[in-house]
C-alpha cells in the first residue's frame, strides 16, 4: 500500500497533557551533551528569568512523538514503520519548554510528495501549555519507502 495522500489536511486529536518534570529535563540534556546549567541547575535557570530547569530545544521531540504515534497507528495511511526513517525536523518556539509545563500535542499533515515508489510526508506538531498558549511547533518530514 502506498502513502495515503488524502492525509494533507488530516488534524489528529490533541495528545494527553504531557507533564515535563525536571529529571525528565536533566536526563534529556545528558542525553545530548547540553552541558549549560540552565538545563540541570535550577537556581542557574532562575537567575536567567526562568521558574525551573529549561529543556533543550530537541526535547519537543518528546511531545511530538505522542502526536507521531497517532499518524503511525492510522491504519489507513499507508505508513509502515519498518520502510519509515525521520528525514528531517524542525522547531519554531515561542517560549523554551521548561520543567513543571503541561504540554498538549496536536498533529496535522501538511505535506505528502511521491517519491518513486515512497513518499515525503510532512507534519506539524503544534504543541500548546496548559493555558493554551503556543510553546513550540515541530516540523518533521518521514521518508516512507515504498513496497517492493
Amino acid at each position: 500500500m502506498a502513502v495515503n495522500p488524502e492525509l494533507v489536511g488530516r488534524v489528529f486529536p490533541p495528545t494527553a497533557p504531557y507533564l515535563v518534570g525536571r529529571e525528565k529535563v536533566r536526563e534529556f540534556a545528558r542525553a545530548v551533551f547540553a552541558t549549560d546549567p540552565q538545563h540541570t541547575d535550577p537556581a542557574a535557570a532562575r537567575a536567567l528569568g526562568y521558574a525551573d530547569v529549561v529543556a533543550p530545544p530537541t526535547f519537543a521531540m518528546v511531545v511530538q512523538d505522542l502526536t507521531l504515534q497517532q499518524l503511525l497507528a492510522e491504519p489507513e495511511s499507508g505508513i509502515v514503520l519498518e520502510r519509515t526513517i525521520h528525514a528531517e525536523q524542525r522547531f519554531r518556539y515561542s517560549r523554551p519548554i521548561v520543567a513543571g509545563d503541561e504540554l498538549v500535542g496536536r498533529l496535522s499533515i501538511v505535506g505528502v510528495r511521491a517519491i518513486g515508489k515512497g513518499a515525503m510526508v510532512t507534519s506539524e506538531a503544534e504543541v500548546t501549555d496548559a493555558a493554551g498558549s503556543h510553546v513550540v511547533t515541530a516540523t518533521s518530514v518521514l521518508l516512507v519507502g515504498g513496497d517492493e
